[in-house]
C-alpha cells in the first residue's frame, strides 16, 4: 500500500559534487526527527529520507530535481529544513568569482 503524501517541496541539487555521503547523512539525521516518514523522490524512484543508503541510490548529480515529501503536514518544519540544506548546497557551495 502506497503511503499518502501530505506535503511536498521541490528542490534542485546545486553543489558540484552532487549527493554524496556527508549530505546524505545530514538529511537522514533531519528526517529521523519527523513524526512520520519523509521521502525523497526523483520522479521515478522514491526513497526513505531517513536512510543514508536509500538516499545515495538516487545518484543525484548537480542539477538533479528532487521532491522532499512528508506523510504528515506536522513535519513541515523538517521538510523546510531539508529544503534549506539543499538550497545552501549542503554548505559546500561558494560564491567565488573567477
Amino acid at each position: 500500500m502506497k503511503k499518502q503524501i501530505q506535503l511536498s517541496q521541490k528542490t534542485i541539487v546545486i553543489n558540484d559534487l552532487g549527493m554524496h555521503a556527508r549530505p546524505a547523512a545530514q538529511i537522514a539525521k533531519m528526517a529521523m526527527t519527523a513524526e512520520k516518514d519523509i521521502w525523497l523522490s526523483d520522479g521515478t524512484t522514491r526513497v526513505d529520507a531517513a536512510s543514508i543508503i536509500d538516499i545515495l541510490t538516487l545518484c543525484a548529480l548537480k542539477g538533479s530535481c528532487l521532491h522532499i515529501q512528508a506523510e504528515s503536514s506536522e513535519d513541515a518544519a523538517v521538510v523546510e529544513n531539508i529544503k534549506a540544506f539543499f538550497d545552501d548546497g549542503f554548505g559546500e557551495v561558494t560564491n567565488e568569482s573567477s
